[in-house]
């Protein structure tokens, strides 16, 4: 028998199930296995790919400045809103996911993520 999922999952909407930052604040978040940063930006949340466009570090290292998230590896900035980038040495946009405010807190849509890889897999395909 199958496990029933929960229609908001199944159409790619999952809860992030992390406490919220407050503004000015990041936090890193794994819903459904995809690392994310979760970021307030003056009280409006933003969810990016917690993986540097640049060298594929980690983003929540770093530190966030306004709307821009700075890698800790070579200072390279990316905007949240938008995942431009915003300071070299990425050239590159960032992933940003679209988020809404569920029933049991707020959700991230995975649904544009088509390439079947956990961001383990990634990783080690990127290496």
């Amino acid at each position: 028998m199958s496990e029933e999922r929960p229609a908001a999952e199944e159409a790619g909407w999952v809860a992030l199930g992390v406490a919220l930052p407050a503004p000015g604040e990041w936090v890193a978040a794994r819903p459904a296995g995809h690392a994310v940063v979760l970021c307030n930006v003056a009280g409006t949340f933003h969810a990016i790919e917690d993986v540097c466009p640049h060298l594929q570090v980690a983003l929540s290292g770093g530190r966030l400045e306004g709307a821009l998230l700075e890698c800790p590896l070579h200072g390279g900035k990316v905007d949240v809103r938008s995942g431009a980038a915003a300071a070299p040495p990425i050239r590159r946009p960032a992933r940003v996911y679209a988020l809404r405010q569920g029933a049991a807190g707020l959700e991230i849509d995975l649904a544009g993520d088509d390439t079947g890889e956990s961001d383990d897999d990634l990783r080690k395909r990127l290496r």
